[in-house]
C-alpha cells in the first residue's frame, strides 16, 4: 500500500468518524473527480490549445533538426570506412553540435510548457475550488470528496460534470 493511498484512506476514516459523530443521515456528501473536473472545462480545452500552436514552430524545429541528425547517421553508416578521416570527423563533430542543440531545443521546451501548463492549472484549480464550494453550498452538501479517495459511492453524488457546467459559466472561454 503507499503511503498516498494510506494517507487517503485515513483522511477518509477520519471525515467518516466525523460525519457518523455528526449523524450520517442528516450528512449530505458530494464527490468530485478535481482532475477530470478541471481538465473538461473549456478554458483549459481553449488554453491548451493554444499552446500548442504557441509550441508548434519550435516542436517542428526540433523535429527539423532530428531528421538531419538522422540523416548525418545515415550518411556516417552507409559510407563507414569509405569517408576520409576528416570528412569523417566533419560528420562526427557536425553530428554533435545538432545533437546538443536538439537537447538544448527540448529541454528549452520542456522547461517552459511545464511553467506556463503549472500555471494555468494552478490557477483553474483555484477557480475550480470556489465554484466546487458555491455548488456545495446551493445543493446543501456537508462535504465533498475527491473521487481518488473514495472506494465507492453512488453515481448520483458524482459532481464533476455539474462543476464543469458552473465553471464554464462563471469563466467562460475567452
Amino acid at each position: 500500500m503507499s503511503v498516498r493511498f494510506g494517507l487517503r484512506l485515513g483522511m477518509a476514516c477520519l471525515a467518516l468518524i466525523s460525519l457518523s459523530k455528526a449523524g450520517l443521515s442528516q450528512t449530505k456528501v458530494g464527490v468530485i473527480s478535481l482532475q477530470r473536473a478541471v481538465l473538461g472545462c473549456a478554458e483549459i480545452k481553449k488554453a491548451s490549445a493554444a499552446m500548442e500552436t504557441k509550441y508548434k514552430p519550435r516542436q517542428q524545429e526540433m523535429e527539423r533538426l532530428q531528421r538531419e541528425l538522422d540523416g548525418i547517421r545515415q550518411q556516417l553508416q552507409t559510407n563507414a570506412g569509405k569517408l576520409t578521416p576528416g570528412a569523417e570527423a566533419d560528420l562526427n563533430a557536425q553530428g554533435t553540435r545538432k545533437q546538443r542543440e536538439l537537447q538544448r531545443l527540448n529541454d528549452d521546451l520542456q522547461a517552459d510548457v511545464t511553467a506556463e501548463r503549472n500555471e494555468i492549472l494552478g490557477n483553474s484549480g483555484k477557480k475550480m475550488r470556489e465554484v466546487v464550494e458555491k455548488l456545495a453550498a446551493e445543493k446543501g452538501l456537508d462535504v465533498v470528496v475527491e473521487e481518488q479517495g473514495t472506494l465507492f459511492f453512488k453515481p448520483a453524488l458524482d459532481l464533476t460534470a455539474d462543476a464543469i457546467a458552473a465553471y464554464d459559466k462563471a469563466y467562460p472561454a475567452k
